[in-house]
């Protein structure tokens, strides 16, 4: 074996915004509208640096409501293309994602959150939950969602939204928040291997040597619009049965699981460590895809341990997602934290109360 062969991948101190920069670059794309807020403005200011050396296109656009139409011209072409926001930014694209669902556009759309309702504030939060996972919009679409906990899951899961946006031809969106966005940490930036092919004859193209056709959401003739509901259903239910995705930590033999995504559970694999050196069982099932959820996992997990306790970075959005993939609403506790982090320390001394011990 050569000396090349053994050479170990370079690490990158980087930031999560930026590696969602990188990632998206790696994955072809080409193309980024987006409209400044905190706290993810280290994302435009990245692409608008590299993409045009690159031959892309950056525009910062008059708004969100810009942004998001701008995406829809620019995937129904069948470019790669992304743009990244905030809750409130997020808000206001929801008729323009619900009519790119509807079209069935594929896009990458990325929020790292902070704290609301309203305008908020700038402090880390997972109250965009529902906005994500539920569809924001009109007309019950639902888009893929993919919830990084690490600066290198930011960066390969945006390759990953790129191929899956392509696959099922549907918006796809990144769930981070402020504090995996704005932090440094080493990451392998691993070339990119496209999962899916690059060709797309449904894109507007030109009609030249074929025949015309159209992307369109409306539908008026007869019952056009009971057909493609029915078909946009059968579509996410093939997402349900394919793309669920989730990492179980240390759950060998626990009786308290802790489910929680992003910051909040890389925040709570600390405190699990600390109640395992203390004899306590503990272990964690972190749901990657927050839509699809992992059901399956999620039913198996609650037939087995004593308690399950979510944890998240708001008032109890995704512990409604738990209740429902189980019948076992006994077992399951609930933390939450709406506009602040909890600490290791919150986590264990929950963590200790349900296993019978001195908080």
């Amino acid at each position: 074996m050569s000396a090349l062969a053994t050479k170990p991948a370079q690490r990158l101190l980087t930031k999560g915004n930026e590696a969602i920069c990188l990632g998206a670059i790696a994955a072809g794309c080409r193309h980024y509208y987006g409209y400044p807020i905190t706290p993810q403005n280290d994302i435009p200011e990245y692409m608008s640096a590299q993409l045009p050396a690159i031959g892309g296109t950056f525009l910062q656009a008059e708004s969100e409501v810009a942004t998001i139409n701008l995406l829809l011209g620019t995937a129904a072409s069948g470019k790669r293309v992304m743009t990244s926001s905030s809750g409130p930014g997020i808000s206001l694209m929801q008729e323009g994602l619900s009519y790119m669902a509807g079209s069935e556009l594929p896009a990458v759309i990325v929020n790292i959150s902070r704290s609301g309702p309203g305008l908020g504030g700038i402090a880390p939060s997972q109250g965009d939950y529902f906005q994500a996972v539920k569809g924001g919009g009109h007309g019950g679409y639902r888009l893929i969602v993919l919830a990084p906990h690490s600066v290198q899951e930011m960066y390969s899961l945006t390759m990953l939204a790129f191929d899956l946006a392509d696959k099922y031809r549907n918006p796809v969106f990144l769930l981070g928040d402020a504090i995996i966005g704005q932090m440094k940490e080493p990451f392998v930036p691993t070339p990119y291997e496209a999962t899916v092919t690059q060709e797309k004859p449904w894109a507007l193209t030109g009609c030249a040597g074929r025949e015309r056709q159209n992307l369109k959401s409306l539908y008026l003739k007869d019952n056009d619009i009971e057909i493609h509901n029915w078909k946009l259903h059968e579509k996410y239910g093939r997402i349900r049965a394919a793309e669920a995705r989730a990492e179980s930590f240390l759950l060998d033999g626990a009786k308290i699981a802790v489910v929680a995504f992003g910051t909040a559970a890389r925040v709570s694999k600390t405190a699990i460590q600390w109640a395992r050196k203390e004899g306590i069982p503990a272990g964690m099932l972190r749901p990657v895809t927050l839509f699809p959820f992992p059901e399956r996992e999620l039913l198996e997990l609650s037939r087995t341990v004593d308690k399950l306790l979510v944890v998240e970075m708001n008032t109890g959005q995704m512990v409604e997602d738990v209740r429902i993939c189980t019948p076992l609403h006994d077992k399951i506790e609930f933390f939450g934290k709406p506009c602040a982090i909890p600490t290791p320390e919150e986590i264990l001394g929950r963590i200790r109360g349900l296993a019978g011990r001195r908080a």
